[in-house]
């Protein structure tokens, strides 16, 4: 495996391996966030095409973010699983958000990998245990549900299973830690975990209220950036509860929570842009419409703003 002349001048993980199985949107920017932090890492990918644009897609992320280009030099793509996960001591697959193939993978990975390897799946919202019925050693086998982009987003969510060992959550937290991550214990393997169970409790409430007309898209995504989203960053809503009152938080649940949407399901409406084809800024028109010029500049303006909160102060 080729590595740079020189590490990160904070390396935590010079010297050690890391392997991703998965080259698309989230597993080149996993290879992204370990090399970054020195380790030597190892891509795989059963498709030619995301394979072999990994190191390029790699580099063109480091140089917008005026990072150092040579971290890319540190991931080697294998075209064959079985090269790129011996001697890891961590495997994440990023996969397809698949039940069924990601517990293909693991079986796959169980087999080829060391007994001390750590083994771990990266979905969105798939419950782990479901994704560990694939491996026979399921004691090594945890959840790390890192946010898009992978690179830019300090959080990634650790959750172990019933049946995963301590020791192994533990290395597994240790290692995104030193990789530069904000790494968190969730205590219970739910579907959709803490972000994602917070973030479309949201998104169910905003299609509600534009699909009983009460405002449109755009009305929505105003108000949230203009008010409470503006405060999220240093003020999460427990937080926000207690500074202003859990008297008050009360007060407020029993005039609004009786009115709050509690669809089991996906919303109607939502299910009906999906079935015309509306699908957001990749087909031009989703809850609104979007020009190609109007969706890239949205992209540009969160890469900006997400690179500028999380480089560091200088000293």
């Amino acid at each position: 495996m080729s590595t740079a002349d020189t590490p990160p001048a904070d390396g935590a993980l010079h010297g050690r391996r890391v392997a991703i199985i998965g080259a698309g949107l989230m597993g080149h920017g996993l290879a992204q966030v370990f090399a970054e932090a020195g380790a030597e890492v190892s891509i795989h990918d059963p498709q030619p095409a995301p394979l072999g644009s990994v190191l390029d897609r790699v580099r063109a992320n480091l140089e917008t973010l005026e990072r150092d280009a040579r971290a890319a030099e540190r991931i080697t793509p294998c075209a064959r699983l079985d090269d790129a996960v011996p001697g890891a001591e961590l495997v994440i697959e990023a996969g397809p958000e698949d039940p069924a193939i990601k517990q293909a993978i693991f079986g796959e990975l169980d087999a080829l990998a060391a007994p001390e390897t750590v083994l771990a799946t990266n979905t969105s919202s798939i419950p782990i245990e479901r994704i560990a019925a694939g491996a026979t050693n399921r004691g090594r086998v945890v959840g790390t549900h890192w946010w898009n982009p992978p690179y830019l987003i300090p959080l990634v969510e650790v959750v172990p299973t019933a049946d995963t060992r301590e020791d192994v959550t533990d290395r597994t937290i240790e290692l995104l830690r030193a990789a530069g991550k904000t790494a968190v214990r969730v205590q219970r393997d739910v579907p959709g975990f803490v972000g994602n169970r917070l973030q479309h409790a949201l998104w169910r409430e905003a299609v509600a209220l534009v699909a009983a007309g009460v405002c449109d898209a755009e009305t929505v995504d105003i108000v949230v950036k203009n008010s409470f989203g503006l405060r999220l960053a240093v003020l999460g809503p427990l937080e926000n509860a207690d500074l202003v009152g859990t008297d008050l938080t009360l007060a407020i649940h029993e005039q609004i929570l009786p009115y709050i949407d509690s669809t089991p399901g996906p919303s109607p409406y939502l299910q009906e842009l999906v079935a015309q084809g509306r699908l957001g800024m990749k087909t031009g028109e989703g809850f609104r419409s979007w020009t190609p010029t109007e969706a890239d500049a949205v992209r540009r303006r969160l890469t900006a703003y997400l690179n500028a909160a999380v480089k560091p102060e200088p000293t």
